[in-house]
């Protein structure tokens, strides 16, 4: 049985607990707490240590999927969740304010992970705001000296979220995403 991690990151709303609890073959665990600060604007509660979701694939193999905080005060637990992982999740909101600067910030943070791994991006919120497009974030990603695949997608679809994990997979092993 082969046990796999996987690491969502992003800024705060931008979909992590939705996505982890929309592909998790379990009743997934998150640390929520009311939020205190700006992040009220965002949203009412953020998660302050991790989120935890499982997926099992074909036969016994499991993907383990671990949720970043979003405010960088908690950032002591990126490093945490980030060993042992096979990969990153970004997930980016496209109703920000500035979406490239939330790429360059959040690549620039795991940026060591990254490069020994691999980088899957999703943008999340385009049905509200359209621009800017999936080529614009292709664009700046390549001014910060990274290809990865990216995707536009809905963090409340389960279909959504498992192309970004299958992507993610099989940019590291064709024969492991054949199974999710």
């Amino acid at each position: 049985m082969a046990q796999h991690k996987i690491i969502f990151a992003g800024p705060v709303g931008a979909g992590k607990t939705t996505a982890i609890s929309s592909i998790s073959d379990i009743p997934i665990i998150s640390t929520d707490e009311s939020a205190s600060d700006m992040t009220t604007d965002r949203k009412p509660n953020t998660t302050v240590a991790m989120d935890y979701g499982l997926m099992k694939l074909d036969g016994r193999d499991r993907v383990h999927l671990y949720g970043t905080p979003g405010q960088e005060r908690f950032d002591f637990m990126w490093d945490i969740l980030t060993e042992g992982g096979l990969g990153l999740v970004l997930l980016l909101d496209n109703t920000r304010g500035n979406p490239f600067k939330d790429m360059s910030f959040y690549v620039g943070a795991f940026r060591e992970f990254i490069d020994q791994t691999r980088l899957v991006i999703g943008v999340t919120r385009m049905d509200e705001q359209r621009e800017p497009g999936l080529d614009r974030y292709n664009a700046h990603l390549d001014t910060l000296g990274l290809k990865a695949p990216i995707f536009e997608v809905d963090a409340r679809s389960r279909q959504d979220v498992s192309i970004l994990v299958q992507a993610l997979l099989y940019s590291l092993d064709p024969g492991i995403a054949d199974d999710a």
